[in-house]
């Protein structure tokens, strides 16, 4: 029987990966958590981009150029906002706003987070379990010379230019995991970290207390996939976060980020060097080709991780 795989996944790095795990595995064994923490109001609509981001691309609705919105985007709301006076900072396509409207709505009739959230990947045909961590605020909050910013204020509005001196996740101490996330967590045979950020995409999902206990628990496999290529991110800052973090900006870095929560490591062959450390360090390690321009890129790296996954599981057995 095929695995039990659980994905915890950000924006766009975590969705390419999600898109080829969705590609290899049965529909109702894959789960993906992804992150709430950048979700914000904007003209009176709640916009959830990472979670939006692994649906539209799920459903092969995204972007693929920009990745993010929706593919044959318009923009005639923004514009009339616009002209309203309206600060527009934040792109938001017509497609888009549909989606926003729709949430907004359920939200505002007491409907869970999660349900809504499962509700629009359904009508969209994405057959996984699209999961939240936590139907509770949780928001990314980055300091800078500034003062504190929402996270799409820096990352989108700010463009990410303003050296960032802290970062903390409001709300976290107080919120409630969702009974969904922790049942794929401790039901899961291989527990997979994307190669998103691991600063602001993957550590608010694991600043839920009952989350990260969850996840270090966990009689999974668990596999991180590093987001970084030549030492570097393809793209976005995770490189000046872990920085900014106290975390070096390497794959021991990113290994650093997770202590306690992985097995192994997937890292990029550009950076084979950092395989023997990492090793020594107790860390299984994978060196295979990570960036994803393609479906068959995205398939491939999938395989590879399960497969690697099944390798270390087996690893752990016969010790």
């Amino acid at each position: 029987m095929t695995p039990r795989v659980t994905l915890l996944a950000g924006g766009v790095g975590g969705a390419k990966l999600a898109e080829g795990l969705a590609a290899v595995c049965a529909p109702e064994r894959l789960s993906i958590i992804g992150n709430v923490a950048d979700d914000h109001e904007f003209h009176g609509l709640w916009v959830s981009p990472d979670i939006d981001t692994l649906t539209y691309s799920l459903a092969n609705l995204i972007d693929r150029q920009q990745g993010w919105g929706l593919a044959d985007e318009s923009h005639r709301v923004l514009k009339g906002l616009e002209r309203l006076g309206c600060d527009t900072w934040m792109s938001l396509g017509d497609q888009d706003m549909a989606t926003h409207i729709f949430r907004t709505q359920l939200r505002h009739q007491g409907i869970r987070p999660s349900t809504i959230a499962q509700s629009i990947a359904d009508s969209l045909g994405v057959k996984v379990n699209m999961l939240l961590p936590t139907d509770d605020r949780l928001q990314t909050l980055v300091k800078t010379e500034q003062g504190w910013l929402a996270f799409q204020e820096y990352f989108v509005r700010e463009r990410c230019q303003p050296e960032v001196r802290e970062i903390r996740f409001e709300g976290a101490d107080e919120a409630r995991p969702t009974f969904e996330a922790l049942e794929a967590i401790e039901q899961a045979d291989v527990l997979l970290i994307a190669p998103s950020n691991p600063v602001v995409s993957i550590a608010p999902i694991l600043a839920v207390p009952e989350i990260r206990r969850a996840v270090e628990n966990s009689r999974a496999t668990r596999i991180a996939v590093s987001p970084l290529i030549g030492g570097h991110t393809v793209k976005g800052p995770a490189d000046r976060m872990l920085t900014a973090m106290g975390y070096r900006c390497s794959n021991a870095g990113v290994a650093d980020s997770y202590a306690g929560l992985i097995d192994g490591l997937v890292i990029d062959e550009q950076d084979r060097a950092d395989r023997a450390a990492l090793e020594a360090d107790g860390l299984q390690v994978l060196t295979t080709a990570t960036l994803m321009t393609s479906a068959e890129e995205k398939t491939r790296l999938a395989q590879e991780t399960l497969a690697f996954a099944g390798v270390c599981r087996r690893e752990e057995v016969a010790s």
